[in-house]
């Protein structure tokens, strides 16, 4: 059945989502709590830039950071830039092993989704959605250089 470029692109966005609300609850986590684990596994952002590469204003990056901080999963660095002082957010040895099983979680029910495809057809639907996530990162001036979740 082909759903067509808009049908499948959405359908398997919720197919996506699905999976990460189902393994971010079995967590403890909410969805947002699971992709600030997988932003933070490969780099220490300001809050700010933070708040940006998961699309949420300044008081509600604060406030995720404050809760994920409490679970002892986060902790803010105060690093000097200047004559500021620049805030960067990290994760600690138990939120880094928590962002590990996650991550690893997903990427195994992501690749079942897609196990009854050949090896030439995976490699192919990644290249294009690849060029689809690229192109539109480059049109909106996102920054995606590194990657969100770590490939399995």
């Amino acid at each position: 059945m082909d759903l067509g470029i808009v049908g499948a692109l959405v359908q398997s966005s919720f197919l996506i989502q699905e999976i990460v609300g189902e393994i971010a609850g079995e967590y403890e986590l909410s969805i947002i709590q699971a992709r600030m684990l997988g932003v933070l596994s490969d780099r220490e952002p300001r809050m700010a830039h933070l708040a940006q590469l998961l699309g949420l204003s300044k008081q509600s990056a604060t406030g995720l950071v404050d809760r994920a901080e409490r679970r002892g999963l986060v902790r803010r660095l105060s690093i000097p830039v200047g004559d500021e002082r620049a805030v960067h957010v990290t994760l600690t040895g138990a939120g880094r092993e928590l962002a590990e099983q996650v991550t690893g979680a997903i990427a195994a029910r992501v690749s079942a989704a897609a196990a009854d495809l050949s090896e030439t057809d995976r490699t192919r639907l990644s290249t294009l959605l690849s060029d689809v996530v690229v192109s539109d990162a480059d049109r909106h001036g996102k920054d995606i250089s590194a990657p969100l979740m770590a490939p399995r």
